[in-house]
């Protein structure tokens, strides 16, 4: 097929972990399948009235000069863009070939790989991106899809698969959870990564204090789950891609007494092939959530019920392929190419 051009808004590309991160070996597979890539960060997203016209912008060194004209009285989503080239080398992973502001239409398409805080900007960007969709761009989540899924809310909706949850904001009603199971885990809901997630028994001495800093005070919603104790056998990260399960998932195994199997909280990934409950739950789900162009989930599991559905920058993608054989970021690549071409 002929190279697509591929626009990846992510963090500061200087500061991914390139050896374990998914986005980085989803363009090292585009690349080595030969697309051209394009890196973006989240604060470059702008509108202009196209009518007032677009100055020059700055290009790399010995790129030349990129114009970016807006075409006259349309007005369009645009962004501050660099054209990388990608290498196997985990310290200098990315070199800069041109530097350009393009309209997201341009791009064959745009892939929003941004992490959390989901905050007020990265809703922000959801309307831009959702208005560069209404331009012509194709955007892998689709940007309504991702501010529409909380991902810890999301669970609401597929409840039937989750341990017993209350989301609360008031003391009473979070102390009236942990008096009920006596055990429980208390998490915000615009967290990742595991931050700010305790476990609190009915009996903690500090238990007061954990919701009211959690909630801050009853002014913030958080997530009461019942605890799950085959957490200390792996929270399993689960990936459906272009609506299909990956049939390997990885478990993130607590370590040294921690609660957390987050690998940014220090956790040991496992890669292990599905479970039929956990495969059950994934293709019930992949469907539904693809219909509404979540192109990449990341659903955790524990002892087999879904707790979290993931859908801003799902990771795992580098660990599951070195364990299981399966190209993971070879199948998205194959996938956004089947979405762009069929």
């Amino acid at each position: 097929m002929s190279a697509m051009e591929l626009a990846f808004i992510i963090d500061p590309p200087e500061k991914l972990a390139a050896y374990k991160d998914s986005s980085v070996a989803m363009m090292r597979s585009a690349a080595a399948r030969g697309h051209h890539l394009w890196i973006i960060e989240r604060a470059s997203l702008l509108w202009q009235d196209g009518g007032r016209g677009f100055a020059e912008h700055r290009s790399a060194p010995d790129a030349g000069t990129r114009l970016c004209k807006a075409e006259s009285g349309v007005a369009t989503v645009f962004a501050r863009a660099r054209r990388i080239a990608v290498s196997e080398s985990n310290s200098l992973w990315f070199s800069v070939l041109e530097e350009a502001v393009r309209p997201l239409r341009d791009y064959s398409a745009v892939l929003m790989r941004q992490d959390p805080p989901f905050d007020m900007e990265y809703v922000a960007a959801t309307w831009l991106l959702q208005r560069a969709e209404a331009e012509g761009a194709r955007i892998f989540n689709r940007p309504q899809a991702i501010r529409d899924h909380s991902e810890k809310l999301a669970l609401c909706e597929f409840a039937e698969f989750a341990p017993t949850t209350r989301v609360a904001r008031t003391a009473a009603d979070v102390q009236a959870f942990i008096d009920e199971f006596k055990d429980v885990v208390i998490k915000p809901l615009d967290g990742m990564g595991g931050a700010g997630v305790f476990r609190i028994r009915h009996d903690e001495p500090n238990r007061n204090v954990i919701v009211e800093t959690v909630t801050a005070l009853g002014s913030r919603s958080v997530m009461v789950q019942r605890y799950l104790p085959e957490v200390t056998a792996g929270d399993k990260r689960v990936l459906i891609i272009g609506g299909q399960v990956v049939p390997w998932g990885l478990a993130r195994i607590p370590q040294g007494g921690e609660l957390r199997g987050n690998l940014a909280a220090g956790g040991k990934g496992v890669a292990q092939p599905l479970t039929p409950r956990e495969r059950q739950i994934a293709d019930c789900l992949a469907p539904t959530l693809w219909a509404r162009g979540l192109f990449i989930v990341g659903l955790d599991m524990i002892g087999e019920r879904l707790t979290e559905i993931n859908v801003t920058s799902p990771t795992c993608f580098v660990e599951i392929s070195q364990h299981s054989g399966i190209d993971v970021a070879g199948l998205a690549i194959a996938a956004l190419e089947k979405e762009c071409t069929g």
